[in-house]
């Protein structure tokens, strides 16, 4: 059974985070045409344990049915009202270099429940490029575009040291959720949602567990036996 998502306004943080992940294994389960999933399928389709997604969907008041499970669909529509992707948010990228033309391009967007609306730069031989089929503005336009298009989301892709400028001028017209790509932490007022997406601090977290498994490979070897 679902319960109204209305009532539901405390849903942990954490289990926010994950939300995504079930839903894409649930994309995907509904994709491949299956109808019922039970927990213990549906956690090891996002890589969790299954005490833990039914912990995370108990938030949502989803509780599936004994003997049957969850219904794929069904909980998909709970998921994506919960997160609010029953409306389309206008998005704004600045910065459209290498990974901000990737961004304007990325197809997720669009079928995730984000329509980009504006893209903008500083570089004049950016400004008037067509882009994902998007004409490329200025980033001194900055407010009267954001507020002309309705701009809920931020996504800032620009060098380190004018990301913080740029993020000022996006909370000044009144924009309150910010995806971050750039290699620094902004500071925001309260109120003001910022998400960090750093790709080098990923590499290195990798890198780190990457070492751990080497190390731990060589102290496994058993030790070579010395001849007499």
């Amino acid at each position: 059974m679902i319960a109204d998502p209305a009532a539901r306004r405390d849903i942990p943080d954490a289990t926010v985070a994950r939300l995504p992940e079930y839903l894409r294994a649930l994309t995907d389960l509904a994709g491949r045409g299956i109808a019922s999933v039970s927990s213990e399928e549906l956690a090891a389709e996002a890589g969790v344990r299954s005490a833990k997604l039914r912990k995370d969907l108990s938030h949502l008041g989803s509780y599936g049915v004994r003997g049957v499970g969850y219904e794929v669909e069904v909980l998909a529509h709970e998921i994506s009202r919960q997160l609010g992707l029953a409306q389309n948010w206008p998005v704004a990228i600045v910065g459209l270099g290498n990974l901000g033309h990737a961004l304007a391009a990325y197809s997720g967007f669009s079928t995730g429940g984000f329509h980009v609306v504006a893209l903008l730069d500083r570089d004049r031989e950016v400004i008037g490029q067509k882009i994902a089929g998007m004409i490329v503005g200025s980033v001194d336009d900055l407010e009267r575009i954001v507020s002309a298009r309705g701009v809920v989301i931020g996504v800032i892709a620009t060098p380190a040291d004018s990301a913080q400028e740029v993020c000022d001028r996006f909370v000044a017209v009144g924009v309150r959720s910010v995806l971050n790509f750039a290699p620094c932490v902004l500071a925001v007022p309260d109120g003001v949602a910022v998400r960090k997406v750093d790709l080098a601090t990923e590499l290195q977290i990798l890198a780190f567990h990457e070492q751990r498994k080497s190390v731990s490979a060589r102290e496994s070897r058993p030790l070579l036996e010395v001849a007499p």
